[in-house]
């Protein structure tokens, strides 16, 4: 991945995040014309038909307002995640941007399909990437599973490796108190918890800086250590 990277912990498509997506379309890799923008409701697909039309109108409406050139592609399942005509609107994006939903079933729906081949080109060359909550979640190296504490559930997409992506992480106050030590008890050395608060993104590329933006913090946990960021402070991670 050569593009610009934002891990969001909630907010897509709301007005708070006009800072962090002007940034992100300024950094889309459009070389001066206008950025094309790919939103995909992906990880809503077993919402229902209302969901999904609601994350493409506001995924089409909030680009519009920030003059990009924005389209909102109905890919819900994996039969849609092998057609071409899809596969060449991403590929051809200089941001694509996945909004939240269900972690697991976004991975499974694109796991080795044309879509996530094109989502891997675009970037490759470039093109900037945004995922919100479960669209963050499923790029880490595992998907957690916060039922049962356990962290090595599933793999995931692994463009950060040794990472559990967790958004919504100051809704998790009570939690975080309570489950913060156990969970680095079991956290094999190495890897680590990614927390996201809501309205607060992290933006930057594997292997070079990364900066907090928004009006919360992140949070890095590993087996030893907890250390939260705010905005405007600048990190590399680990792995």
């Amino acid at each position: 991945m050569n593009g610009t990277l934002a891990l969001l912990g909630s907010g897509e498509y709301l007005p708070v995040m006009n800072e962090i997506d002007r940034f992100l379309l300024e950094n889309s890799g459009a070389n001066g014309r206008t950025s094309r923008v790919v939103c995909l409701p992906t990880a809503a697909g077993t919402e229902g038909e209302a969901s999904v039309s609601r994350w493409m109108r506001m995924g089409e409406e909030h680009f519009k307002g920030l003059g990009a050139q924005v389209t909102s592609l109905k890919l819900t399942n994996r039969n849609e995640a092998e057609q071409d005509d899809f596969a060449e609107q991403i590929a051809r994006a200089d941001l694509i941007y996945f909004s939240g939903g269900k972690p697991h079933y976004l991975y499974e729906t694109l796991n080795g399909t044309k879509a996530w081949a094109a989502v891997q080109q675009a970037t490759a060359r470039g093109a900037a990437f945004a995922g919100c909550s479960a669209g963050a979640m499923f790029i880490g190296e595992f998907l957690p599973d916060l039922r049962t504490l356990g962290l090595r559930q599933q793999r995931a997409f692994g463009l950060l490796p040794k990472s559990h992506i967790l958004p919504h992480f100051d809704r998790m106050i009570a939690w975080r108190q309570l489950s913060i030590p156990l969970l680095q008890k079991f956290l094999p050395a190495g890897e680590y918890i990614l927390g996201l608060d809501e309205d607060t993104a992290l933006v930057g590329k594997p292997g070079l800086d990364w900066t907090v933006m928004g009006r919360q913090q992140v949070y890095i946990i590993t087996n030893e250590t907890a250390q939260a960021y705010s905005a405007g402070e600048t990190f590399r991670l680990t792995g």
